[in-house]
């Protein structure tokens, strides 16, 4: 499985009652009390779904929101260098949707963190250029994701649907306004459905 040439997707866990975090985000339980089930099909049954895995990891560039790339909040009063380690799994440039000008952050393995303070479009737009003729990712989280649904900026939707109800958290779609979806792929595995559309325009 892989993106055609400039094509912007955004895969995403989600819950069977439409959240993609649980309530209660903190430091130690960043996805929210019970949100880590959301992602167990990634880790314990890695094998049956390779193909889904690396189409995630597959792109040119990536945008995510601030809050999915640390907790804190306002000024960046404190050194945080992402969730993921010194090698985080992008291998590509990342562009951070923030408030807050930062420096970029160069991470082993080829991803480099930069932040963008002028919104979606610019991002985009960095994005696109990085890329090239590659993909291009919004990985999350739900906030930013609805943002650039509902500035038409996504070609496919991927939804990969935890067989879990989490009652509470951070919703998909809260955001996204009216949206028109065209089913074009799914496949069940033992902890997840894979559901792709495409966003009628």
């Amino acid at each position: 499985m892989s993106d055609a040439a400039g094509t912007v997707s955004c895969d995403v866990g989600i819950s069977a009652d439409g959240f993609v975090a649980g309530p209660g985000q903190t430091l130690e339980e960043p996805l929210g009390r019970g949100a880590e089930a959301l992602h167990r099909w990634m880790f314990e049954t890695e094998e049956e779904n390779a193909a889904e895995i690396a189409a995630i990891l597959g792109h040119g560039a990536y945008i995510m929101g601030r809050n999915m790339f640390g907790p804190m909040r306002g000024e960046w009063d404190e050194p945080w260098r992402g969730w993921w380690g010194e090698e985080p799994p992008y291998r590509a440039p990342v562009f951070v949707l923030t408030h807050h000008p930062h420096e970029p952050i160069e991470m082993g393995g080829g991803t480099t963190f930069h932040f963008v303070t002028d919104g979606p479009e610019a991002a985009m737009a960095r994005a696109r250029e990085a890329a090239g003729d590659r993909s291009i990712s919004v990985a999350g989280g739900a906030s930013t994701i609805d943002q650039f649904l509902a500035a038409g900026l996504l070609d496919e939707l991927r939804l990969h649907i935890a067989p879990i109800v989490l009652g509470a958290g951070e919703r998909l779609f809260a955001g996204s306004g009216p949206l028109e979806l065209r089913p074009v792929a799914s496949r069940t595995a033992s902890l997840v459905t894979h559901v792709t559309y495409r966003l009628k325009r």
